[in-house]
């Protein structure tokens, strides 16, 4: 799930303008990146309940991605005291294909009507179990059985600190899996620098759904980056439905000159060409050199030479692999 359109917003303030959700919807799509939550960085219904005044309002939100709707799976987050039927009826209205409830870890109870609210009318209801590490694994367990029984359709773990260690991501996921048949995803901050091993930990303990934000883009340290999740995973054999290199590109080309000034990523795309690839960087001006000389993809020229060769690969190969590449 990538989550920018809402908690990335917080690097702006409390939401998107207009033209970057579109383009940010548009490059998850062309991408297969196709869960997206987006609206209020607050939340569905914050905007008047609670201040939070972003460039649009949720209205507006809902009505600008009327043309994506059927081609991702679009929804909004909702914090708990704004899980109410109006709120509930508008997104329905508008079409979202699922909401999200949030509530500190322990606040469950408080979410079971609007649960039931967002089912009856007739969209996925997911549930954010929000600062989740203020439970043990054993309690946040029976409440997240108590949120299934109730209809839910998936649970998050959110680590909203940033503060929970691999060995902790994955016991709390393997408690959740263990307890209920829903599934469980699980939401990571990068505070301690731990996100992406956090994800492959909660993985391990058998969450299969990962909260992402494009160029970690997120409040306090941000998420784990939507990229770096990608290209991780990836290299376990797993998210290959995921178009790297259009991801890639449309980071470099479009987001991050959109954000520059504002924000930029902790790890550029290039860089990440490198560690996937496993290319020292001391060869980028070869590289960049041949594939401008012949109109080939840099990164894939990286990826397609460092299979043959990462100690120190040649010009005379990377100009081979280069012309292999045009005729296919």
């Amino acid at each position: 799930m990538d989550c920018t359109l809402r908690d990335g917003a917080n690097v702006v303030g409390k939401g998107f303008s207009a033209e970057l959700t579109k383009m940010m919807i548009e490059g998850l799509i062309r991408s297969n990146i196709k869960v997206i939550e987006m609206g209020n960085a607050y939340g569905l219904g914050a905007y008047e309940a609670d201040g939070s005044i972003a460039p649009l309002t949720d209205v507006e939100y809902l009505e600008l991605v009327q043309p994506y709707l059927d081609q991702a799976e679009i929804g909004m987050f909702m914090g708990v005291k704004n899980a109410n039927e109006e709120n509930i009826a508008l997104a329905a209205k508008y079409g979202l294909k699922f909401l999200r409830i949030g509530a500190n870890a322990g606040d469950g109870a408080k979410a079971l009507t609007g649960i039931k609210l967002v089912k009856q009318y007739g969209m996925k209801c997911r549930f954010s179990m929000m600062k989740a590490y203020v439970l043990s694994s054993d309690e946040l367990a029976k409440e997240a059985k108590m949120l299934e029984e109730a209809g839910l359709d998936e649970i998050t773990i959110m680590d909203s600190a940033g503060t929970m260690l691999p060995e902790e991501a994955e016991e709390y996921s393997r408690k959740l899996c263990e307890t209920v048949k829903i599934p469980v995803a699980f939401h990571c901050h990068n505070n301690l620098g731990l996100s992406v091993a956090n994800a492959l930990a909660a993985e391990k303990g058998g969450a299969t759904v990962f909260d992402c934000g494009l160029m970690g883009m997120a409040r306090s340290a941000g998420n784990c980056a939507t990229e770096l999740a990608a290209a991780v995973f990836q290299r376990y054999g797993a998210m290959e439905y995921v178009d790297l290199y259009t991801l890639l590109d449309f980071i470099d080309k479009e987001l991050a000159p959109a954000m520059e000034g504002v924000y930029h990523a902790p790890v550029k795309p290039q860089d990440l060409v490198y560690g996937l690839a496993g290319c020292h960087s001391n060869f980028a001006k070869l590289f960049e050199a041949v594939a401008q000389e012949k109109g080939v993809h840099l990164y894939k020229l990286i990826a397609e030479v460092s299979k043959i060769d990462r100690k120190a690969p040649t010009r005379e190969l990377i100009e081979q692999v280069a012309d292999r590449m045009k005729e296919a």
